[in-house]
């Protein structure tokens, strides 16, 4: 799940590395199992002919859009915080990804749900100096955690001694 070496900097090292909460693949279990629950109880009950194989098919079409899909998203997202910068990359065929220097990161609060709670995971809010306003990363376990990891980052960041040569 680590992301690869040859994406870092020299000096940096991964501090944080997660995906999505499992939770996030809950849904599209449920999916799997009623679709070929509801396949095989048609197809039985329907028996051989075209009529089955449609079945199979929209059971198919089904699987692969609500819980096939979603598995491979929620697989191929990755969260990576190092000591200079939160990575966000995500895709399988077509990879989207995002950089944010820990220079640029103004503020790092979290949002909770019952559920959320009960799972250990949540919404980590991440705010940056840019026009983009914040960035939301949804379900990331132990939000809490990671939270105060960013802020202890970001605290040793902006207390670390400036050198000024010109001065």
């Amino acid at each position: 799940m680590a992301i690869s070496p040859k994406l870092l900097t020299d000096g940096e090292s991964v501090v944080v590395d997660t995906r999505t909460h499992p939770k996030a693949i809950i849904l599209p279990a449920i999916v799997l199992v009623v679709s070929l629950a509801a396949a095989i109880y048609l197809d039985r009950k329907i028996g051989n002919g075209v009529a089955s194989l449609v079945v199979w098919v929209l059971a198919l079409i089904v699987i692969a859009w609500w819980s096939v899909r979603p598995f491979l998203s929620w697989l191929t997202a990755t969260y990576t915080v190092t000591n200079r910068r939160l990575i966000t990359r995500e895709g399988l065929v077509a990879r989207r990804g995002h950089d944010i220097p820990l220079m640029r990161i103004s503020d790092v609060a979290f949002d909770q749900g019952i559920l959320d709670r009960m799972l250990g995971c949540g919404t980590l809010v991440i705010s940056d100096a840019s026009t983009h306003g914040s960035v939301r990363l949804h379900d990331i376990p132990e939000v809490e955690s990671v939270q105060r990891t960013l802020l202890d980052l970001l605290g040793n960041l902006h207390d670390a001694p400036r050198t000024d040569d010109g001065a």
